[in-house]
């Protein structure tokens, strides 16, 4: 009877020590486009674009895990067939389209470095 818990004991450490690294490894570590990100949100930037756009998605894919922290809104309807009253008050003619502070706007995917021009936030390295 010894054996059998030693063995359970042994198996349940194992199973804890692989489900704590899984969990280590997998959690979201903090990125140096985080700040960027929400820098370009306290500076007003504004993007907007639609989930089956995919410049939209490659502009996101630019900041990785950041992404969440982009100061992101939706302008497609679910079915993809319209525009949300928002994007149609703002007249958002294409995706992806960042608007700043200063009323401009920059269409297409665009670089960090324009980014960081229009809102003075620091170029991540």
């Amino acid at each position: 009877m010894k054996y059998h818990t030693l063995i359970f004991a042994a198996c349940l450490s194992i199973s804890v020590l692989l489900i704590a690294q899984f969990v280590f490894l997998n959690t979201p570590k903090p990125s140096n486009l985080d700040e960027f990100a929400k820098c370009l949100k306290e500076k007003k930037a504004t993007f907007y674009g639609a989930f089956w756009c995919p410049h939209c998605q490659k502009q996101k894919q630019m900041f990785g895990n950041s992404e969440k922290f982009l100061p992101y809104v939706e302008c497609s309807t679910s079915d993809s067939k319209d525009q949300l009253p928002l994007c149609k008050n703002k007249k958002i003619q294409g995706y992806p389209t960042w608007e700043f502070a200063d009323g401009s706007r920059l269409s297409g995917e665009v670089t960090f470095e324009k980014l960081a021009g229009k809102t003075s936030c620091s170029v991540p390295k």
